[in-house]
């Protein structure tokens, strides 16, 4: 039998491999999961002109240097902005789709909680390195979450390009058009992972109108403990990777049924 072939998109802060590593352990030998890192953090600053095509530019040339020529997409945070963009622009190279607690980029109508959020987020950009990362953390999370302390030590290198790279994403999430119209009318299972401690006003708000207005196929999971910066790729992957598998075994079956195969 084949191995079920998967990328992983990690989000804005963490590089792809800490990210992902205990979820592909509990995925098991038989799902070839690839960690990808975003094309964001290749050089010590953003790529001239990227974007979230930028990303979708990358997962193609990964799958492709993989003989890969359909696949299952996992993104979280911005790397599940990235991957709502490339469902959107290649639906027929994915068997499926799952979000974990996407970021959402483009223009909406969304509530005044929401619309109220992302100005704190633009405010952002005016802070230095040293107060931007605690105050963006600080916006992803209920307001009554304990977050702990930064670890002892010096940072890893890779956390000086982190304030780069999120401004990058922030920018782009303004102009960036996401065809709304292609994601309703994706057909492939989408699976959406919420973390009950995270901020309703942002992640809870995308969950419930992606779940309203997208995806024929839908199915929304929520981690009850969980909040977006101890994500249950981390700190739950055995349900999560349960989880995962069902939903790729199913999207097999519906694909292998389609074709008659």
């Amino acid at each position: 039998m084949d191995r079920i072939r998967a990328i992983l998109l990690p989000g804005s802060v963490l590089p792809a491999q800490p990210a992902y590593e205990a979820l592909i352990d509990a995925l098991g030998r038989d799902v070839e999961a690839v960690a990808k890192d975003l094309e964001l953090y290749a050089d010590d600053e953003p790529p001239p002109g990227w974007s979230l095509d930028t990303e979708i530019d990358g997962v193609l040339r990964e799958a492709d240097a993989r003989g890969w020529e359909r696949f299952h997409l996992v993104g979280y945070s911005g790397g599940g902005a990235a991957a709502l963009a490339f469902a959107a622009k290649h639906p027929g190279r994915l068997l499926s789709l799952a979000l974990l607690e996407p970021a959402w980029a483009g223009n909406w109508d969304w509530s005044p909680a929401h619309a109220e959020l992302w100005k704190k987020y633009e405010q952002l950009e005016a802070l230095p390195p040293e107060q931007f990362m605690p105050a963006f953390i600080r916006l992803g999370v209920k307001p009554d979450v304990v977050l702990p302390p930064p670890p002892p030590g010096p940072p890893p290198p890779w956390m000086a390009k982190r304030p780069a790279g999120i401004r990058a994403f922030l920018q782009n999430f303004k102009s960036y058009d996401l065809d709304r119209a292609r994601l309703a009318a994706f057909p492939q299972p989408v699976f959406f992972a919420l973390g009950g401690l995270s901020n309703p006003d942002d992640y809870g708000e995308i969950a419930g109108r992606v779940a309203r207005v997208f995806f024929p196929d839908f199915h929304l999971e929520v981690f009850s403990k969980r909040h977006h910066f101890d994500p249950p790729h981390r700190i739950e992957p055995e349900r999560l990777a349960e989880l995962l598998r069902k939903h790729w075994e199913r999207a097999e079956g519906r694909s292998e049924a389609s074709t008659g195969s």
